[in-house]
């Protein structure tokens, strides 16, 4: 039955009171917030772009590398097997830059038909601005030894002195000056220039290039291609542990760690690759322990620095953090400390702290496998198939709690890594992963 109302005309319900003032009184207070929201995403996203141009003119010089590198080539002061390329025929493409820091500059790029990677020191050269006379300063600088006039026989002397300082009085050092004086006479014309012994000595004085040439044998070092003064060529970069580049440069810094390890599982390789990859780096470690150029410290243990090939075959992405025992031994030796964390030398290659002597001891804490497996926990775990994840989760807990002790470095460390290759290995081989 239809309703009818007085006059025809349906009453509106009267409104309640004050929810209009209520609603009126909020919009605006809504309208400064989204304003002021808006406002503060503008500025934070204006701030990282700055913060991230800014840090990338000031991390990425190659343009400054090439200039200071042609400029001693062309006077004569240096050479190398890549200058005439590098500085006449313009054969080496600068591509990508892959800075972490000034004063190293890397960079992927492409020479003669192959991928490779640039490094060169810019160091001398880098104050708040590039002053005119930046190429002579990192002359007198840098490409200072040998002087003229000194003999091969002196310069041989003189590079063996140096090998014994930084990698200890082996005897297998006399074959590795061969090599020195091998790689200096790149023209093949059976003598070594002044130009090429400056060149070979500025080389010498970087950290990566010296471990470079000491596991140049070794199948997960990046080969050495060619150099030019201390600028140097290796193999193309190898892939990350996980694609970072998928990821906006902007967004890499906000990320939480717990984000970024669940974003390397998911971008990075197959469980059975990442297991691949594991075993090369274990085999690494190995390699790194009394090889023929002494032993060797990983005082960076990162996934930054696993790499792998495209047939993810393990690299070593970086070995500016890789230090000879020498090295380490003479940071440490007669050092004062109050506690363990002034024992240490790079980011994590620690020494225990003697309290009553107020001195730094002689072994490290931790030694490399310790390290890696502790890496290899993070890396290894998440995916693992089921019927191997708790045994593998015991090794490694038992593999992080090694200790850097010399009399337990020998025959234990190399049990219970035997024992890690063992158990990946028997899970991917007779596959199409092994």
């Amino acid at each position: 039955m239809n309703q009818s109302w007085p006059g025809g005309k349906r009453p509106w319900p009267k409104p309640r009171q004050g929810s209009g003032e209520q609603n009126w009184g909020r919009l605006p207070g809504l309208r400064v917030r989204c304003i002021f929201l808006a406002w503060l995403g503008i500025f934070a996203g204006s701030w990282l772009v700055y913060e991230h141009y800014s840090s990338y003119s000031e991390r990425c010089r190659g343009h400054v590398c090439q200039v200071v590198i042609c400029d001693q080539y062309r006077k004569g002061i240096i050479s190398g097997s890549v200058c005439q390329d590098l500085c006449e025929l313009h054969m080496v493409e600068w591509r990508t830059c892959l800075s972490a820091a000034p004063a190293q500059q890397v960079y992927s790029g492409l020479w003669r038909d192959k991928d490779v990677t640039i490094k060169c020191g810019i160091e001398e050269t880098l104050d708040s601005k590039v002053r005119s006379d930046a190429a002579p300063r990192r002359e007198l600088v840098l490409f200072d030894k040998p002087t003229r006039g000194t003999s091969i026989k002196e310069f041989r002397e003189m590079t063996l002195s140096f090998l014994k300082a930084n990698l200890g009085d082996l005897p297998s050092l006399p074959a590795l000056v061969g090599q020195v004086l091998l790689m200096a006479d790149f023209n093949k014309d059976n003598r070594v220039s002044l130009a090429e012994a400056k060149s070979v000595w500025a080389l010498l004085q970087r950290n990566e290039f010296l471990l470079l040439l000491s596991l140049q044998e070794k199948e997960h070092a990046s080969r050495l291609l060619g150099y030019c003064g201390d600028l140097y060529l290796t193999e193309g970069v190898p892939h990350g542990a996980w694609h970072a580049a998928a990821l906006p440069p902007l967004l890499r810094p906000l990320l939480p760690p717990a984000l970024q390890g669940a974003l390397q599982q998911w971008l990075g390789p197959a469980w059975p690759w990442r297991a691949k990859i594991a075993i090369g780096l274990l085999e690494f470690v190995e390699e790194l322990f009394h090889g023929s150029y002494g032993t060797f410290y990983m005082c960076e243990t990162t996934l930054a620095n696993v790499g792998y090939t495209a047939t993810y075959d393990f690299k070593m992405a970086d070995l500016q953090q890789v230090a000879p025992e020498a090295t380490v031994r003479r940071f440490l030796q007669g050092r004062r400390c109050e506690h363990s964390a002034d024992c240490t030398y790079g980011r994590d290659c620690r020494a225990p702290c003697d309290r009553l002597m107020r001195q730094c001891k002689g072994d490290l804490i931790q030694p490399n496998l310790a390290k890696v497996c502790a890496l290899l926990r993070g890396y290894l775990l998440p995916g693992a198939p089921a019927d191997l994840r708790e045994e593998l989760g015991t090794q490694l807990r038992t593999c992080t709690t090694l200790s850097g002790l010399a009399s337990q470095v020998e025959a234990h460390h190399s049990l219970v890594l035997s024992h890690l290759k063992t158990l990946l290995w028997k899970k991917i081989s007779n596959t199409k992963y092994s």
